[in-house]
């Protein structure tokens, strides 16, 4: 089995009767495992609903730094952390290409989103855009994912050292992604998971369209030529990897 450890089933494009068909063509993809992200603190509980109803499906709670400002206490309950379906904090961080005029207050939001990781032992799923000197300073005393990592070798080499894992996305399979992938190289084979990170991020052939979960193979195709691996071999690790990385899957 694939596992897309990181996509976003509560987004409009799997809205009403669209879930079903979603995760039907992941599934005929040889993608059976979904880890649902929340963005919007509002998606935690329809996320764990829709957990609830698919036993392939788990989801890490957590809150984007678009939204800084919000107190995460009130959505990342102690009920929502001790949930058998959810198995991390995510998606949580900073990002400073979309905004930074708040910096203060994404790391306000991100330091307390890390404090609550700390405090339940779960694994944390980090987006870091153009905050790579900030992240890497706050990201201490967790274990966790750097989800879509496109940054380069030298936060790569710090949050290793960390014992992180690194996600690779459907960027990893675009023609000016080079640099990713020679760092992607270099990443140790037992510390790399795949996500979509749907809906965006399409990969090749699929780039302008809606990314669904069952595209994550075409990053699965490109990471194991990468890696020099069969694409068998690739999901006995990916597989393994993910299980480290998310030890409540199976609980």
């Amino acid at each position: 089995m694939f596992t897309d450890t990181h996509c976003h089933l509560t987004d409009d494009y799997c809205a009403n009767d669209k879930l079903d068909a979603v995760i039907a063509r992941a599934h005929d993809a040889g993608v059976t495992r979904l880890i649902c992200a929340t963005s919007d603190a509002n998606d935690i509980l329809p996320a764990i609903k829709i957990a609830e109803t698919h036993d392939n499906i788990f989801v890490t709670a957590g809150i984007h730094p678009e939204y800084a400002g919000m107190n995460p206490h009130e959505y990342i309950t102690p009920d929502v952390l001790a949930h058998p379906r959810v198995v991390g904090i995510g998606e949580i961080g900073l990002d400073y290409h979309e905004r930074n005029d708040n910096r203060d207050a994404q790391i306000k939001l991100f330091s307390e989103q890390l404090e609550i990781a700390r405090q339940s032992g779960l694994p944390v799923a980090i987006h870091a855009r153009d905050a790579d000197d900030d992240a890497a300073a706050i990201l201490t005393g967790v274990r966790g994912v750097m989800h879509c990592f496109t940054s380069g070798w030298n936060l790569a080499k710090t949050m290793l050292d960390r014992g992180f894992y690194f996600s690779a996305s459907g960027i990893l399979t675009f023609k000016n992604a080079a640099e990713i992938r020679e760092t992607f190289a270099k990443i140790p084979m037992d510390r790399i998971v795949i996500e979509t990170d749907s809906p965006f991020c399409a990969p090749v052939p699929y780039r302008g369209k809606t990314c669904e979960p069952f595209m994550v193979m075409e990053t699965a195709r490109v990471l194991a030529e990468i890696k020099n691996l069969q694409l068998d071999e690739l999901e006995t690790i990916l597989e393994q990897n993910t299980l480290n990385l998310y030890p409540k899957i199976k609980q």
